[in-house]
């Protein structure tokens, strides 16, 4: 645990406050939260009261009626069952804890990876003079644990993070608050229900919610145990195939800490052994790539844009910017899937109907950005744009390494082709193998 805990700013929190604050930014779940148990933890020591601070932020990246629907769906949930442990949930709107943060005597942050995440908190806590503590509960591994540098790919990262792996599987205790918080007089913006918030929030109503995920750590939970009960043994042989059903359906409520991938692998293990070919296979996805997007994340200021990529693969597509195109797309024809591809059409309508593409889905349609738009920079663009306004999964890590991946970053050159130049190329036979790929046509048809 001491390893997962960064303290920002010392101090003597014992001299001042009337209670602690955890401000809940990124581990969006009251179970297998390790910022949230630390800060029971310290406040039990500091015989104070623990407030959970949950911002409600209309200027993040995309903030739409889709992604602000399955993020308080998730929270009315969650101040219940904080409230069943004594602890009360305090809602600001755009961040109006300053005053809060300042009468606090510690303030527990999640541990931010995007630069938006990352100057986010810095400026919430700028003010305080209570000590910070930063604790990284979001990854099996802590991304300074894993590596001190920038990972080229999974297969340098991997040994590092399977030799520390288990030793990070710890059970997370669920404390009890001696001193509960739920009569402390501190503003909160609290509504009845979700339709209430949405009612009030200046958000984008164009991109409209989705029936497919409902949020929460009560849904992720659900989910979960269907993955494992059915489909994880044969996760390995049928995970890339878009009409199988074999994947977790987990990605959105990993993106907002409604579920906890060290909980997600101890699941796993209460049934399989850990060298099973299945478990083996849902640790390279859950905790190898998924920790590599961190990786990344942390230590390439440019990740997530073009301008990150490495030098080869932005060499080499820059170098084929002015190779004809067949089909040159808009972004509005892109966006209501209206292309000549029955394959990418398919891809972007589950994108649009559910809030997600099945992960070899996605990379066929962004590979296809890359021939499709005037140059791969645009092309690089569009795919984050599509994918963090529809995605419920966007706006992360795993998602910038995705598209990243589609062109050269984290892969090696291949033989040079028109369009692509060195990076690898993905094309309509790939799907084509794969038994069940009109299943999935049928279904987003």
């Amino acid at each position: 645990m001491q390893e997962r805990v960064h303290v920002l700013k010392h101090g003597d929190a014992r001299t001042r406050g009337e209670f602690a604050s955890y401000l809940m930014y990124a581990s969006h779940r009251s179970v297998h939260n390790y910022a949230l148990e630390y800060a029971v933890h310290a406040a039990n020591e500091l015989r104070r009261p623990l407030l959970v601070l949950f911002p409600l932020i209309e200027r993040k990246p995309h903030p739409n009626l889709r992604r602000f629907r399955f993020m308080l769906e998730g929270m009315v949930k969650l101040r219940r069952s904080l409230a069943a442990r004594g602890i009360r949930l305090v809602v600001g709107r755009n961040f109006d804890f300053a005053r809060l943060i300042g009468e606090s005597c510690l303030v527990v942050l999640d541990s931010p990876y995007l630069p938006h995440q990352r100057r986010f908190l810095r400026e919430a806590v700028e003010g305080a003079e209570a000590p910070v503590v930063m604790v990284e509960g979001d990854v099996v591994v802590p991304v300074g644990v894993a590596s001190a540098k920038a990972e080229p790919y999974a297969r340098t990262i991997r040994p590092k993070i399977l030799n520390n792996l288990q030793r990070f599987l710890e059970e997370v205790p669920q404390l009890e608050l001696k001193a509960p918080s739920l009569d402390v007089d501190v503003p909160s913006w609290d509504e009845d229900s979700v339709e209430d918030y949405l009612n009030e929030l200046d958000i984008d109503v164009t991109v409209p919610p989705v029936d497919y995920y409902v949020g929460g750590e009560d849904e992720a939970l659900r989910r979960l145990e269907v993955f494992v009960r059915e489909r994880l043994r044969f996760y390995a042989e049928r995970r890339s195939d878009p009409g199988a059903d074999a994947t977790s359906e987990l990605s959105p409520y990993l993106r907002w800490g409604m579920i906890s991938p060290v909980q997600v692998l101890k699941e796993a293990l209460k049934r399989f052994e850990l060298d099973d070919e299945n478990v083996r296979r849902l640790i390279d996805e859950l905790v190898v790539w998924r920790e590599l997007a961190r990786n990344a994340a942390v230590y390439n200021p440019d990740f997530g844009r073009f301008g990150g990529l490495p030098d080869w693969a932005r060499r080499t597509l820059e170098e084929h910017a002015s190779d004809r195109r067949e089909h040159v797309y808009s972004l509005e024809e892109l966006e209501r899937a209206q292309t000549h591809d029955r394959y990418w059409n398919a891809a972007q309508r589950e994108l649009l109907r559910t809030g997600k593409i099945h992960n070899y889905m996605r990379m066929y349609w962004c590979k296809r950005l890359i021939e499709w738009t005037e140059d791969p920079r645009t092309g690089f663009e569009y795919a984050v744009y599509l994918n963090d306004r529809y995605g419920l999964d966007g706006v992360d890590p795993n998602s910038y390494l995705g598209i990243s991946w589609c062109f050269g970053a984290f892969d090696r050159p291949f033989t040079e082709s028109r369009v692509f130049g060195k990076v690898r190329r993905m094309t309509e036979e790939s799907l084509r193998r794969h038994p069940m790929i009109e299943r999935y046509l049928r279904r987003y048809s």
